[in-house]
């Protein structure tokens, strides 16, 4: 619990309303109540759950004497008291959590997989929230105001000040009265789970049919049967063409198309239709020959190339104002960006933006550049953020690798089936892969693929995957055990942690930096050979690339978020346009100047953000952690990887310096990163360009 000494500070910082004058009486009466009845130690603990129960108090909840009455009831003293209110919400709190997230799990089951074509109640079963009411009904019941009159408020500044030197017990307080910070009403909820799942299904339906995409002589550059998701398995193409022959128009075709895409110039038609042949430079459509079209689908007579009406953007546009409309129900964080980075990530925005930019103006990064272009033979082009001949897997073909996975994960069964064997090729040993194969539960996912936790213990993680009709190819493997990191620190931080209260780490930049460890071992997983010291350096050098390239799509994310909140009333073509121009802007400034050419719009593309309510920014922060975790990691003996993640992982939800400083020693940092990227190019360049 906390004792009198922090909380004056708290609440010298942490901002709260005067009581209404309606409630100012009945407030003072209880704290004069409850200070005879329990000493004047409780004294300010007493002043801070009056002010924190009275901040969040609305006449239909009752009047001045009814506050006065349930204050008087419900404030707890230290003590056995206070610890037995603390153990009955923890279980409660954790299994309203866990059910809830079951119920919504069951809700999208036929959205989220791919079980075969929806019918018209899927999406009405996958918009509706089961849990969007527990907040209004928790409030209506007062166990909202039991908490918040017994536990502590806390601001950011006192989470990552003073924090530091509470026991777990003071933090799982601090996470148990934060579920009631906010009191947003059940039809806002709703809302935003509606717009949520709207934007969930245009994304996951966003497919280009690869073999349709015609080149400037009407060729066919792509086989039958890639059907590629926007924007993962796209990209994922680019960076797989590398070293291939021919690659080089493909990749310009596929960065045609994401062009078309963000600057929704894209032809309706195209999308996810197997019976349309696109050219996306001339940006012509004509229907396919029967003799080409895949999947049994019937031939058109005539196709429309008018071009699709700004979607994209009217789906962000509902994503915003969604929340927009929670904002009047959050005064400590009175918008969506505030609520993100104080609330969400607990890492402010300024310091987010100084991360993100360290590593875009990094000097390594033109060094990177330079040994791409010498790799290469070439000048650079924009698809080059993605380049990805510094990864082991570049020696293999992709080809090979697609036979390889396909013979071992036909079905999604089979993978679910090899987990235990996966986990321990990935460093856990019989019995713990075992245990942790017993609490992950696999899917086959209509969309790229991705992972659902258990709320409560007892439930399990679900990792949903993506399985073509002949097999899980190699990029769908990578995805998959990229999400297989996050189930399993899903699975430590619920079921090991020491107070559910606790589950989870810091932020959903802490899971993707575990996943991506668990996706750089993909290779491994498959029984070829671990990275040798030359490897690691072309590693280390690649995770500087990649993280340089991402690192502007969370600034875009950001600095969208921004102009939607200066401009409430914006149009999907006015949005599109902002958007546009902002991806331009943060292109030649960090961009052009590393590969020569300016104005590309490819930072817009990601679907993030447009389902993900603000999330690339983790996606960024990720890779840093990632890094960090990396370097840990390299100065530990062989085969420390399962006992490190669990130590990790079990440690829960604090602030995030602490947790970092609890796995590697230090706080949150982007020298790691650009350290090892660094020493990684001296001994790269003295030995001269290699590979594709």
């Amino acid at each position: 619990m906390l004792s009198a000494a922090l909380v004056l500070p708290l609440l010298a910082q942490l901002t709260l309303p005067d009581p209404t004058p309606a409630l100012a009486p009945a407030v003072t009466a209880a704290e004069k109540a409850l200070v005879a009845r329990h000493g004047p130690a409780e004294q300010p603990r007493i002043v801070r759950g009056l002010r924190q129960a009275a901040s969040l108090w609305q006449p239909a909840d009752g009047d001045a004497k009814a506050f006065e009455a349930f204050a008087t009831a419900q404030f707890q003293p230290a003590g056995p008291a206070l610890d037995a209110l603390f153990g009955r919400l923890e279980t409660v709190l954790g299994q309203l959590a866990g059910h809830g997230a079951e119920m919504g799990r069951t809700l999208r089951w036929w959205t989220d997989l791919d079980l075969g074509p929806l019918t018209p109640v899927d999406p009405l079963l996958a918009a509706w929230e089961p849990s969007a009411h527990v907040t209004d009904d928790l409030f209506a019941s007062k166990i909202a105001f039991a908490a918040l009159l017994n536990f502590p408020l806390t601001s950011l500044e006192e989470r990552l000040g003073p924090g530091a030197a509470w026991s777990r017990r003071q933090w799982a307080e601090a996470r148990l009265a934060s579920r009631f910070a906010l009191r947003i009403p059940a039809a806002v909820s709703q809302g935003i789970a509606q717009a949520s799942a709207d934007a969930d299904l245009y994304v996951a339906g966003y497919n280009v049919h690869a073999h349709h995409l015609l080149d400037a002589k009407g060729g066919r550059p792509f086989p039958k049967g890639k059907r590629l998701l926007s924007h993962w398995n796209i990209r994922d193409e680019i960076k797989g063409q590398y070293g291939q022959p021919g690659a080089l128009e493909r990749q310009r075709l596929l960065t045609k198309v994401f062009e078309r895409i963000a600057t929704q110039t894209i032809p309706q038609a195209v999308v996810d239709d197997p019976a349309v042949d696109w050219d996306p430079v001339a940006n012509t459509v004509r229907p396919s020959p029967a003799a080409e079209i895949e999947g049994g689908a019937a031939p058109r007579a005539s196709v429309d190339g008018a071009r699709e009406p700004d979607t994209r953007y009217a789906r962000l546009l509902a994503d915003f104002r969604a929340v927009q409309a929670a904002d009047r129900y959050a005064p400590s964080a009175p918008t969506h960006i505030q609520r993100k980075f104080e609330l969400d990530r607990e890492i402010p925005e300024a310091k987010v933006v100084a991360l993100l930019e360290e590593v875009l103006g990094a000097p390594e990064v033109k060094r990177t550049a330079a040994l791409i272009r010498a790799r290469l033979g070439r000048p650079l082009e924009p698809f080059d953020v993605w380049y990805d001949g510094f990864r082991p897997r570049t020696r293999y073909a992709e080809a090979d690798l697609d036979k390889m996975t396909r013979a071992r994960y036909p079905t999604a069964a089979a993978f679910a089936k090899a987990l235990p064997q996966t986990l321990q090729a990935l460093g856990f040993t019989p019995e713990k892969a075992a245990w942790l194969a017993a609490h992950i539960e696999v899917d086959p996912a209509r969309g790229s693929g991705h992972a659902m936790e258990a709320g409560r213990r007892g439930d399990k993680a679900h990792l949903r995957t993506r399985v073509g009709p002949d097999g899980m190819d190699y990029k769908g493997f990578n995805i998959a055990v990229h999400e297989l990191g996050h189930n399993v620190e899903q699975t430590f931080s619920l079921e090991s942690v020491d107070s559910t209260l606790l589950r989870g780490v810091p932020n959903t930049a802490f899971t993707e930096a575990l996943a991506f460890v668990f996706q750089a071992r993909d290779l491994e997983v498959l029984g070829l050979p671990a990275p040798d010291a030359e490897t690691r350096r072309l590693l280390a050098v690649n995770d500087l690339w990649m993280t340089w390239e991402i690192a502007g799509v969370g600034l875009l994310d950001t600095a969208v978020w921004r102009w939607m909140y200066a401009h409430p009333a914006a149009t999907p073509a006015e949005l599109r346009e902002a958007t546009l121009a902002l991806a331009v802007e943060l292109w030649n400034r960090w961009y052009a100047p590393v590969l020569g050419v300016k104005d590309s719009p490819l930072l817009a593309v990601y679907s993030h953000m447009i389902h993900s309510y603000l999330y690339l920014p983790d996606y960024s922060l990720g890779h840093l952690i990632s890094s960090q975790i990396e370097a840990h990691l390299a100065g530990l003996p062989p085969g420390r990887l399962g006992a490190e993640v669990e130590r990790m992982t079990s440690f829960g939800s604090l602030a995030p310096d602490l947790w970092m400083k609890n796995a590697t020693g230090a706080p949150v940092s982007a020298r790691p990163l650009i350290d090892g990227a660094r020493k990684a190019l001296d001994a790269l360049e003295k030995k001269g360009p290699a590979g594709p």
